[in-house]
């Protein structure tokens, strides 16, 4: 068995993975000629005359994502139709053709200069498939394919994302279904963008299996090295997006990373799950689904299962025809980056922490309170027990993180206090990763103490931090 733990233990994140869990939280926005016919998937038949946003601002979505606290956006600068948002070479089915700015205009541009302007990361979305090329579906695409990629990891500053859709509705065309040559795409970006994340249908984030902002209760980093593996989902090859939704939560793989399913395995990777989800019931903007923005209390919920539950999130904000993204929207933006900004600002002082058993000199458990790594010396039954200790006051989170650099390990946890009444269990979980936030009842005490329950071996810790209750961050 041990053998077995040292393998999954051994499985690390890479440097460009790790930059980008300590992003956590970033927006989509999609944003193409969809905006203007009300369609989901374009055909590549639209009259791109019709693409004329008089008003688009992108100070305004980047100020609205970056209040948000999300520290990045990636953009549709080509969608399944074809229709480009920059300048490009390679078509005449873009922007350089459209009333937009007299055909000078540049949304790819616009958007990586207001992203400098307000401390965000650029990410492009480049749909492989594209109903517009008549290359489309024979050897040539790929070269043309790589000559858009190019354009845009070259001309536009850092991108940190590229992120691959796998929808290929070739047969709605009367062709074929069409195997992309992914390989080739990983390398031309990494030798443009040597920082850049392959997300999606790309080796260094996984599609958690549903785009309806559902996490899982348990998420792993550490899966199977399984080629194109989006989590037992099929990729999506029709229009049908309610059908769509239906088949992914219905084949969505509640189990990904236990040692049960691991043990079928022999090849592991570290490949953490990213859950996409819209503001909005769809992707594009369309007028009717006013009445229909998700709410505030929802949000927040995506975002505490999501961020606080060891994934990634990426939240859609669809601009309108006039290329603003909608007030109402925004205002949602606005009061969940004051939940997460108020809830940050109550972090409490930890006086003293104690380890219940020996420690290893050069990971002392007052690390943790110094921003460093806690480890204990491994123990056989793999329980451990933490002790904080602090001033009396009402709490209601605490925030974990393992220190990724030893994988991850941690399978069972629980957080209680004792009071005068007892020991009280606040809250239980499975896995940690990268970050969990646990919230639970509040509750006034000044102690608390994390119980490592079961581990892959010895657990490593990065932080723990704990943070008061405020009435006005009910949800």
């Amino acid at each position: 068995m041990n053998q077995r733990l040292q393998l999954y233990t051994s499985v690390v994140p890479n440097s460009r993975q790790k930059a980008l869990q300590s992003m956590s939280f970033y927006a989509f926005v999609h944003f193409s000629i969809n905006t203007f016919t009300g369609r989901e998937w374009g055909n590549g038949k639209e009259n791109i005359q019709i693409f004329n946003p008089k008003s688009l601002d992108t100070d305004q979505w980047c100020a609205a994502i970056a209040a948000a606290e999300m520290k990045g956006v990636v953009l549709t600068a080509k969608h399944h139709d074809g229709f480009c948002l920059w300048q490009t070479k390679t078509t005449n089915h873009s922007v350089k053709n459209t009333p937009y700015k007299n055909g000078s205009g540049d949304i790819v541009a616009e958007l990586a200069k207001s992203c400098t302007k307000h401390g965000l990361k650029l990410g492009i979305y480049l749909s492989p498939w594209d109903r517009n090329c008549p290359l489309y579906g024979s050897n040539a695409y790929m070269d043309f394919y790589i000559d858009q990629l190019t354009e845009l990891l070259t001309n536009y500053g850092e991108i940190f994302m590229l992120w691959l859709d796998g929808a290929c509705g070739a047969s709605l065309d009367g062709k074929s279904p069409v195997n992309y040559d992914f390989e080739r795409i990983y390398k031309t970006a990494l030798s443009l963008q040597p920082n850049i994340i392959l997300a999606n249908q790309g080796p260094d984030v996984r599609w958690v299996g549903n785009e309806r902002g559902i996490a899982r209760a348990a998420e792993w980093n550490v899966v199977p090295d399984i080629s194109g593996m989006s989590d037992g989902v099929a990729q999506q090859t029709d229009t049908n997006l309610k059908k769509f939704e239906e088949e992914q939560l219905s084949n969505m793989l509640t189990n990904v990373g236990s040692r049960d399913y691991l043990d079928k395995f022999d090849k592991f990777i570290w490949r953490p799950a990213e859950v996409d989800v819209s503001i909005r019931p769809r992707w594009f903007y369309t007028w009717f689904n006013n009445f229909r923005v998700k709410s505030v209390t929802k949000l927040i919920k995506i975002y505490i299962n999501a961020v606080g539950g060891n994934n990634l999130l990426i939240l859609n904000i669809p601009p309108n025809k006039r290329g603003l993204f909608d007030r109402k929207d925004i205002s949602r933006l606005n009061k969940l980056g004051d939940f997460i900004r108020g809830t940050t600002r109550l972090e409490i002082a930890i006086n003293s922490a104690t380890f219940s058993g020996v420690e290893k000199e050069n990971y002392p458990v007052s690390n943790l309170l110094s921003g460093k790594t806690f480890s204990p010396i491994l123990k056989s039954d793999g329980r451990y027990a933490l002790e904080f200790n602090f001033d009396t006051c009402c709490i209601m989170l605490a925030q974990i993180r393992e220190d990724t650099n030893f994988s991850q390990r941690i399978e069972e946890f629980s957080l209680t206090t004792k009071l005068d009444t007892g020991t009280h269990l606040l809250y239980s979980g499975e896995t940690i990763g990268f970050n969990r936030l646990a919230y639970f009842k509040p509750i006034t005490t000044n102690n608390l103490t994390l119980n490592i329950n079961k581990c892959r071996l010895e657990p490593f810790l990065e932080l723990f931090k704990i943070y008061k209750y405020d009435k006005k961050l009910r949800f």
